[in-house]
């Protein structure tokens, strides 16, 4: 067996069954073409569906190895299958594999000399051998599917092709040019006046000689000797290939100003030693013929050496950026100080590496002189005792004194007259093996010494004491929250009282009274008795409702708050009347104000309702629930927090999940006794929404967002599923949450699935030119660490045009695949019966699906921002002879609808969160549906939305971390946009 039929026998082993089928659908598609060989290896390119550019495969027959520079994970891609499979073909039927340069036109790039400097033109190079000019844009000849199958495009073609949009006469300008040589170093087709050439990514440098000459020293800098002719400013000719010239402000952009020569005295050693020769070794080659100065050390690594004297009454503090130890050099401001020895190669950047982390851990400057005294000085102690430089003398024998701390907690608890609880507590260390008498330290700055890594606390009579470690690894995090949860007056909030009773436990003391109030809470509230519902409800509950209004009234006796996260369509509105009573203030959307005004009409026909609402709004004292809107609690926070409120719920509450935006703090602002947020969605992309709805109805309970973000959040985004684990166990007594599924067996099922869309060359060729014209800009902008914004615009624009061309602009078409296929679906759907509705996140895509509607006859409602009376628009859908198609907006449909005459959804441009989608396709999926739900995605083959799907699975892990199983949450990363433009 040859070698090659061994690889692809390896090849065939390792690869999955679906890989394997797509890799020979490449080779039966003439997909692969030869680059290069060699007696061991084979570079091939395959061209790939949906990619400009051809990828490179590599095969290593003799080894067994193969490599490939697509983005996938799996080993072996389907390209390395197409790869080996028709090597192997070739070799069997004894022809040779087609070059790619016989299969394929490709771009070659002709370089002139002019006068002051080169001139560019490009050419198209075809299999047939002839060329021909090029003049135009690669991106707009690839938008024409039968000329982009016949071309091979490398992706420095795509970069250059960019920088020739302005065109300019006569030479190229030297910043220009400079760019076109970096971009064209991988190229295999530039000529310099019909000449091949190679384009070097070498920086070509001049050279310096230091020689004697009589007692002084002579420092010559000269050009290269490999340079054949200077051909343009900052570039040359260095054989058979052109180079840019470094450098080039000394030397000149033509070396014009080379051959430099700079004596130096005998007096002048130290300047030559050590600023001159190690400038000239870090910038060029430099050849030392003089025996008289000292040598040049490459190995010597700059350190921060820290100097420590013991004063009276302090200490002082000296720290130093030096070389070699010894030192052999001081750098002072910036400047290199000889001592004695070797000189170094100074490392700048090494230097201001370690000059940032001076300043981040000890916040000191080299060579400016610190003395430190009384509490400070404890402070810096404990730095220092962690500090990973170099510590000098008489004051680095530092050492903690030999005292300890202990904790005493003191409670004063009493129970209301309503059974709540009321416990305020202090807790206090005291100090054993002082000096003098008794001392005390506050919990609160031993946990803020805690929390910031040290290991001393500071005494009040002077002098400090080492933190009890162990005893805080294990309840220094409970005590925090208990901190947290502590109000001015020194009552703690209800919803720490079990923390409370396990510390209590820790210390041997009894716990707070009245905790037995609390018991359904910490036992998981299993035990809870049946409700005592309103008298004037009119609503019969089902057997979830009555257990989630049981839930709701302990929570508002017991003096706590809850997030109530039932599933879309399970009665939310519902269970939180039955708990509404006098004093009540109802926040919610514009869009739903009106819902629930009916709804407690309806259900609670005795309670007075208000709406604070409108240009003359005004409180009324005599109203039992007063129902607002976002806006004006945003608008008029003074107003409604200025009365205290007995109990404020937020419905849609992801409204506050910003906690930086003005309607989250004015909700945190707000006076109540219970606060409760309804929200089937309380977590979307980020933990931090999480922490937002929590610190409205508990505050204290998750702790600080900064705490939050370093002990919460980000161990849970990095897949430690513990932390996961520790927050749902903090959070699960406060919030309910039910699926359908688990709820309302009796509800119909609900059935996704995906409707594949192919789409047609003109559109494939759109699509194409809009990721070529992106992919490697928006890599670039995120692996450099950019804006995640601006990949996010780029990403818009391929999604729009995976859904219709006429998205793009520039583009005129008139309909689309997608929409072909959502009409024939609508047809097929509406023929049968069905009512359907239909998502798109932009009003623009169902300004072009409405025609396809109205040729095809289907009669349909709209729904989006613009729509001035939603109720209405609702009502004639519901109605049996309504139209039997509702076009709708993602962000106007989202909430607080009920269209449940509709059974089939259609979701046009999937997007990254799955939450979104899901309140979508729940407008019809809810109590009242009686039929089966079909969703469908629908999805263009070959586009980024086939990445986004996969994404959506990842996205969906955030909300079950938080409050289901999962083990792992994340929001959207640059990791995650590299990965959809791969």
């Amino acid at each position: 067996m040859s070698a090659t039929a061994q690889l692809l026998e390896a090849v065939r082993k390792e690869a999955r069954p679906g890989i394997w089928a797509n890799g020979v659908k490449l080779a039966r598609a003439g997909a692969v073409a030869l680059q290069s060989q060699t007696e061991k290896e084979l570079e091939l390119r395959v061209r790939a569906p949906g990619r400009s550019v051809a990828l490179t495969v590599t095969l290593y027959p003799g080894d067994e190895v193969w490599e490939c520079d697509c983005p996938s994970q799996v080993d072996p891609c389907e390209h390395v299958v197409a790869a080996a499979i028709s090597v192997q073909q070739a070799e069997k039927q004894e022809t040779p594999l087609v070059a790619t340069a016989n299969r394929w036109s490709r771009v070659v790039y002709h370089f002139t000399r002019v006068d002051g400097g080169l001139q560019l033109q490009r050419t198209l190079a075809h299999a047939d051998g002839k060329e021909e000019p090029f003049e135009g844009s690669l991106t707009s000849l690839m938008a024409q599917p039968a000329r982009a199958a016949e071309m091979q495009i490398e992706q420095s073609d795509l970069v250059v092709d960019r920088l020739l949009e302005r065109r300019t006469r006569g030479a190229i300008p030297p910043e220009r040019l400079d760019a076109l040589l970096k971009a064209l170093e991988p190229a295999r087709n530039v000529l310099l006046d019909g000449r091949p050439v190679a384009v070097s990514d070498e920086l070509v440098v001049p050279k310096a000689v230091v020689e004697d000459r009589g007692s002084q020293w002579a420092v010559t800098v000269m050009r290269d000797p490999r340079i054949v002719e200077v051909v343009s400013p900052g570039v040359a000719l260095c054989g058979d290939a052109l180079a840019r010239l470094g450098e080039t402000p000394m030397t000149g952009p033509w070396l014009q100003n080379l051959p430099i020569v700079r004596t130096y005295a005998p007096e002048q050693l130290g300047e030559l030693s050590a600023k001159v020769l190690p400038e000239l070794v870090r910038r060029m080659p430099v050849e030392v013929r003089s025996r008289r100065l000292p040598s040049i050390d490459r190995d010597l690594k700059p350190r921060i050496q820290v100097e420590l004297h013991q004063l009276d009454s302090g200490l002082s503090v000296l720290p130093t950026l030096v070389y070699g130890a010894p030192p052999s050099v001081r750098i002072d401001n910036g400047k290199m100080v000889y001592l004695r020895g070797a000189v170094p190669l100074r490392d700048e950047a090494a230097e201001q590496r370690l000059v940032h982390q001076l300043r981040d851990e000890l916040n000191l400057v080299p060579g400016r002189r610190l003395t430190v005294q009384g509490q400070e000085m404890v402070r810096w102690a404990d730095k220092l005792r962690r500090w990973r430089g170099d510590l000098t003398g008489d004051g680095a024998g530092i050492v903690s004194p030999d005292v300890r701390l202990r904790p005493s907690l003191q409670l004063d608890s009493a129970v209301s007259g309503s059974g709540v609880p009321e416990v305020r507590f202090t807790l206090e260390f005291q100090v054993e093996g002082g000096k003098g008498g008794p001392q005390t330290v506050d919990a609160a700055a031993v946990i803020r010494a805690w929390t910031e890594g040290l290991g001393l606390v500071p005494l009040d009579g002077g002098g400090w004491a080492p933190l009890p470690r162990a005893w805080l690894d294990k309840n220094g995090q409970r005590v925090a929250d208990l901190l947290a949860a502590r109000q001015e007056d020194g009552k703690v909030a209800n919803h720490a009282l079990p923390e409370l009773s396990a510390l209590c436990e820790t210390l041997e003391q009894p716990p707070p009274l009245g905790l037995d109030r609390l018991a359904p809470m910490i036992e998981g509230f299993e035990k809870l008795p049946p409700p005592e519902l309103p008298g004037d409800l009119t609503a019969t509950l089902r057997a979830y409702q009555l257990q989630g209004v049981s839930w709701l009234r302990f929570l508002r006796g017991a003096g706590l708050g809850g997030i109530l996260a039932d599933d879309m369509g399970l009665g939310k509105t519902l269970q939180t009347l039955c708990v509404l009573g006098p004093k009540t203030l109802v926040v919610c959307p514009t869009s739903v104000l009106p819902n629930w005004a009916a709804e407690l009409k309806r259900f609670r026909p005795s309670l007075r309702v208000g709406v604070y609402h409108g240009p003359g709004r005004a409180l009324d004292d005599a109203t039992d629930v007063t129902l607002t809107t976002y806006s004006l609690l945003r608008l008029d926070a003074a107003v409604l927090a200025g009365r205290a409120w007995d109990a404020v719920i937020l419905d849609e509450a992801q409204a506050i999940k910003n906690p930086e935006s003005q309607v989250a703090r004015a909700a945190f602002g707000l006076k109540a006794g219970f606060r409760l947020a309804i929200s089937g969605t309380p977590l979307e992309n980020r933990l931090e929404e999480l922490w937002s709805l929590m610190h409205f109805v508990n505050p204290g309970l998750l702790g600080g967002r900064r705490h939050f973000e370093d002990r919460v959040a980000r161990p849970i985004t990095d897949g430690q599923a513990e932390a996961a684990e520790r927050l749902r166990r903090r959070i699960r007594p406060f919030v309910l949450r039910r699926l359908k599924r688990d709820v309302a067996p009796e509800l119909p099922p609900r059935t996704e699935s995906v409707m594949h869309v192919s789409l047609d060359d003109r559109e494939r060729a759109v699509y194409d030119a809009v990721m070529a014209a992106t992919r490697a800009e928006v890599v670039a902008l995120l692996n450099e660490g950019g804006s995640v914004l601006k990949a996010l615009e780029a990403l818009l624009r391929l999604r729009q045009a995976a859904c219709h061309s006429a998205l793009v602009p520039g583009q005129h078409a008139t309909s689309s695949s997608k929409v072909q296929t959502l009409v024939e679906a609508l047809g097929t759907a509406v023929s049968e019966g069905h009512k359907a509705l239909v998502f798109s996140q932009w009003t623009s895509l169902l300004d072009l699906i409405e025609p396809g509607l109205k040729g095809a006859g289907i009669a349909f409602e709209r729904l989006d921002g613009t729509t001035a009376d939603r109720g209405a628009v609702t009502t004639r859908f519901q109605s049996p002879e309504g139209a039997p198609v509702m076009l709708m907006s993602l962000k106007a449909g989202g909430t607080g609808l009920n269209l449940t005459a509709a059974d089939h959804v259609f979701l046009m441009d999937p997007w990254w969160n799955p939450a979104v989608e899901a309140q979508a396709a729940d407008r019809a999926h809810r109590i009242g549906q009686e039929r089966p739900v079909m969703v469908y995605r629908l999805v263009s083959q070959g586009t980024v939305e086939e990445r986004i799907l996969g994404l959506q699975e990842k996205k969906r892990a955030i909300f079950e971390a938080a409050l289901s199983e999962a083990g792992a949450a994340t929001a959207i990363t640059r990791a995650d946009l590299l990965e959809l433009f791969a």
